[in-house]
């Protein structure tokens, strides 16, 4: 007997639906799986069989082919153990073929019967609205996830005997709904705050700078100058992301099976890998290719501590995502585009021992070794950050003032004001959402200059031998400067700060 339920897949972060045809006949046991599963669809048959054995129904010996439609594309993932349970009890007749492919199902089987998470529940739940499915059935500890997308039925199951009972319409079980809009504003709080933070004001300003235009940032300072300290608590002056933003970024979590219970990411991401990291893991890869660092800090922060320490063949692949905000990633089977518009945030010492800039150390370091340790940024990646700030070590009278200092709040209302501006000026030009995404044609039309701020920003370029990139990079980010000042042009003192940012290129290939 043919029995045929919906499942679905993701390619890259776009969902698909899959049909699980099964069919029994026969009375020879034999068991296959065919549509390009790989392995981990091919070793459900074990788990589908203790599944329905264990929940107390007959397995016939029979011959059972399942097939993956479509066929030409590959199948992986544990998400297919219930639809091909359901299809085989169905194809047995312990299942109403009835209204059964209304629904697209979901869930990997444990051998008693009951159900495990799975990735991708957001992007498959996305995937069911566009075909105008009914709804979707997955395991209760994804559909909080799912149900944000809101417009189909959710109906969260436990185990395969809840499933076949619903299906059979012997179990009512009511569709999760939840209001995304109260969840979203419930969930965007942090547990850091800039005010925590004790001097290092010039510091401060050029992050408010950075998160206004979107700018990627480079802190250079001695040990225990509050780089890091600095870096988690940069995205709380960033805007608050809007519920777009967040569904993508949920998407990308989702597929990585990061998402917490609240199921939905709120606030801006904030990732710190470690500089062991692997080029593949940064990026993404693996045979089939999976979102990496880059794309997980989607909407938001990528932190690296310790930049230097990276490897450099780590720290080149992230030229393309940079300056594309997204990530292509090719396998001889398939090549896939996961978005990573990030804010690239780096921090390093300014030489081995760390204290070549600190006048209450003496730095042991050669010349020859200082040299050495900076060239491991390539001048590309370096023009690639738009602001180069120096922190140095905090002096004990604002390491033990007892007043705070300006709070997030604050300083996002201004970078807000001047995310506003920008979302006016680039209304139409939609690929273009904040300065930092500015490309030649556009730093020409909006980053106009008079005569004077053009002879200034000829000298500076002539002194600090800097590259062309870093000319439209230091448009850019006086374009930011004179939008936090609520000015409609560029003027002299907005170049003279923007400049000031990217002095560091000349102290880094003069050491």
């Amino acid at each position: 007997m043919l029995a045929r339920v919906i499942s679905s897949s993701l390619i890259g972060i776009d969902p698909y639906l899959v049909q699980v045809e099964v069919n029994a006949e026969g009375r020879a046991f034999k068991y296959n799986t065919v549509g390009l599963p790989e392995l981990a669809v091919k070793e459900s048959k074990e788990r589908v069989i203790s599944a329905i054995k264990n929940t107390g129904f007959r397995f016939p010996p029979k011959r059972y082919t399942i097939n993956l439609a479509p066929a030409d594309i590959r199948k992986e993932g544990s998400a297919f153990d219930l639809p091909i349970a359901v299809g085989i009890l169905s194809a047995l007749g312990f299942i109403s073929h009835e209204d059964l492919e209304d629904y697209v199902i979901l869930g990997e089987l444990s051998l008693d019967g009951s159900l495990r998470p799975i990735k991708g529940a957001l992007p498959s739940a996305v995937g069911v609205h566009e075909n105008h499915m009914k709804g979707l059935i997955l395991p209760a500890e994804n559909a909080r996830e799912a149900a944000v997308t809101g417009n189909i039925d959710v109906i969260p199951v436990s185990t395969l005997h809840e499933a076949i009972q619903f299906l059979n319409g012997d179990r009512h079980i009511e569709s999760l709904d939840i209001d995304a809009d109260a969840l979203f504003s419930s969930a965007q709080s942090y547990f850091v705050d800039m005010s925590d933070v004790r001097g290092q004001a010039h510091v401060k300003r050029a992050l408010e700078v950075a998160a206004a235009g979107g700018h990627n940032v480079l802190m250079i300072g001695p040990p225990g100058s509050g780089k890091t300290m600095l870096a988690k608590r940069f995205p709380t002056i960033l805007p608050k992301m809007t519920m777009p933003e967040a569904l993508e970024t949920t998407k990308i979590h989702s597929i990585a099976g990061m998402v917490k219970t609240e199921g939905l990411v709120a606030t801006r991401p904030f990732r710190s890998p470690h500089h062991t990291i692997s080029d593949a893991a940064l990026v993404g890869g693996g045979r089939i290719p999976r979102p990496g660092e880059v794309s997980l800090a989607h909407h938001g922060v990528l932190f690296l501590d310790e930049l230097p320490e990276f490897q450099k063949n780590v720290l080149e692949v992230m030229r393309q995502p940079l300056e594309n905000t997204e990530v292509t990633i090719s396998r001889a089977t398939m090549s896939l585009t996961y978005p990573a518009n990030f804010i690239l945030l780096g921090a390093m010492n300014p030489c081995p021992c760390g204290y070549n800039s600190d006048p209450r150390h003496d730095c042991t370091c050669s010349s020859v070794t200082i040299q050495k340790y900076m060239s491991k940024i390539s001048g590309p990646l370096l023009d690639r950050i738009d602001l180069h700030i120096e922190v140095p070590a905090i002096p004990f009278d604002e390491l033990s003032s007892p007043s705070d200092g300006e709070n997030s709040a604050s300083i996002r209302d201004r970078v807000q004001r001047a995310r506003d501006i920008q979302i006016q000026r680039f209304q139409d030009h939609l690929e273009l959402h904040s300065n930092a995404d500015m490309q030649s044609k556009s730093i020409r039309e909006i980053c106009k200059i008079d005569s004077q701020s053009s002879e200034l920003l000829k000298t500076a370029i002539t002194n600090l031998g800097l590259s062309a990139r870093a000319y439209d990079r230091i448009l850019k980010v006086s374009r930011t400067i004179a939008d936090l000042a609520g000015s409609d042009k560029i003027l002299a003192e907005h170049l003279s700060e923007a400049i000031q940012y990217r002095t560091l290129d000349r102290q880094l290939w003069l050491m």
